[in-house]
């Protein structure tokens, strides 16, 4: 035995050579499932292998990979071709693969599937089924384990986002075997809390760290909780039942936590907003109706009421001028009427009147007299007629005609001859 002590960079360094000699460790052929796969900006990509006992850390360097012509994924059955070796740094052993090759889905991924057709095909991940997520919450229930940084991460950003929330921790296993009924127990216990939500979830890990959130009693009990579920389960990439099933999905635990509660700040900001719209519209109401205060109080009726009196009195007066005026007017022309006919010859002389009225009717008879043509017969004409005409010229009677003869003194027949 050695008693010289040597450095542990000393012996992962041995250890590492020893490996890289082993003919059966420097090629070796591994058939497992990959998890827990991430490609950097290095380009390498890092994941474990495993199989239903174990699992073992492996890296594949661009230089390798920029050869696939697939790109693995989590669950995915492969057979990998590469060497084993230690990294020094923290000693821990590592696959190095050179060549994936396919060999089919892992049975975690096939479990995972059919578990989600099974429960979509019963309605589970319907939205009808989704309860709304209360947007000011006074109390807010966690499932997660107490010791990890989720619980940090959620408790920390609600106080910071809107410290008048209660936060209440419901503890419990967030994987191996016996997380499952522990999640379904206290997702049980906290909805009798009279939560206005429940965030279920925890960190991020690979699918078998996971796991817990895939299985179908924590599914259900997740989908027959009355409180409002949000489910934050790994990161943004990872996709679990539980995810399908909650009112919400929240990508990680502090996203969660920020769709559980509203920002103070914001709403401090919404608030003071609204107050300056409120006064605002306040004032420009005040303006309004000041104006019409003033308009009002400037109207003749307020500031001189009398004068509307002194208008109508003015009319009034008008009105009576014009009335005095009119009525003085029939009196005078019925005045001057009943002068007239009291002072008319009627009613005076009316004598007179029919004295005048018989000088004009003899003036006019003399006149008539003086046509009478009884009067030229007088003075010793005659009117000679033949057959009732009178006969005025020689070249009116024939030979024979017999002919009447009118006098002033009478009649008498005659003949031509």
């Amino acid at each position: 035995m050695n008693e010289k002590p040597v450095t542990v960079t000393q012996i992962n360094r041995y250890i590492n050579n020893k490996m890289k000699l082993d003919e059966q460790l420097s090629d070796i052929n591994i058939r497992g499932e990959i998890s827990n796969y991430k490609t950097y900006p290095s380009g390498h990509s890092y994941f474990t292998l495993k199989d239903k006992n174990s699992q073992i850390s492996a890296v594949m360097f661009y230089g390798f990979r920029q050869y696939l012509k697939f790109e693995p994924k989590d669950g995915m059955k492969v057979i990998i071709r590469g060497n084993i070796e230690v990294y020094e740094k923290n000693g821990q052993y590592q696959l190095h693969a050179k060549k994936i090759t396919e060999d089919g889905l892992g049975e975690l991924h096939i479990a995972y599937e059919q578990l989600k057709k099974k429960l979509d095909d019963e309605g589970l991940f319907d939205e009808s089924h989704k309860k709304q997520i209360p947007r000011y919450p006074k109390r807010i229930g966690v499932v997660t384990a107490q010791t990890g940084a989720a619980i940090r991460d959620i408790i920390t950003t609600i106080k910071r986002r809107y410290p008048l929330c209660e936060v209440l921790v419901f503890s419990t296993l967030v994987q191996g075997d016996l997380a499952k009924f522990q999640i379904v127990e206290q997702i049980q216990k906290a909805d009798g809390y009279d939560l206005d939500t429940l965030i279920v979830g925890r960190g991020g890990g690979s699918i078998e760290d996971l796991w817990p959130f895939n299985e179908e009693i924590v599914a259900r009990a997740i989908f027959e909780c009355e409180t409002p579920v949000i489910s934050a389960v790994g990161h943004e990439i990872d996709f679990t039942i539980s995810d399908f099933v909650a009112d919400l999905r929240a990508a990680t635990p502090t996203a969660a936590a920020e769709r559980a509660v509203p920002d103070i700040k914001e709403l401090k900001d919404k608030v003071k907003q609204y107050n300056i719209r409120a006064n605002n519209s306040i004032n420009e109401m005040i303006f309004y109706y000041k104006n019409r205060l003033d308009d009002i109080s400037n109207k003749q009726l307020f500031k001189s009421p009398t004068h509307i009196y002194d208008i109508k009195r003015m009319h009034l007066d008008n009105l009576l001028g014009r009335f005095d005026y009119i009525s003085k007017n029939i009196i005078n022309e019925n005045r001057n009427k009943l002068f007239k006919l009291e002072n008319s010859p009627v009613l005076r002389k009316p004598d007179s009147l029919i004295d005048k009225k018989k000088e004009r009717f003899i003036r006019n008879l003399g006149k008539l007299e003086i046509l009478n043509p009884l009067l030229t017969l007088k003075r010793g004409y005659s009117i000679a007629k033949k057959e009732d005409t009178v006969v005025s010229s020689v070249k009116d009677v024939d030979e024979g005609d017999e002919l009447i003869i009118r006098f002033d003194d009478g009649e008498v027949n005659t003949k031509v001859i």
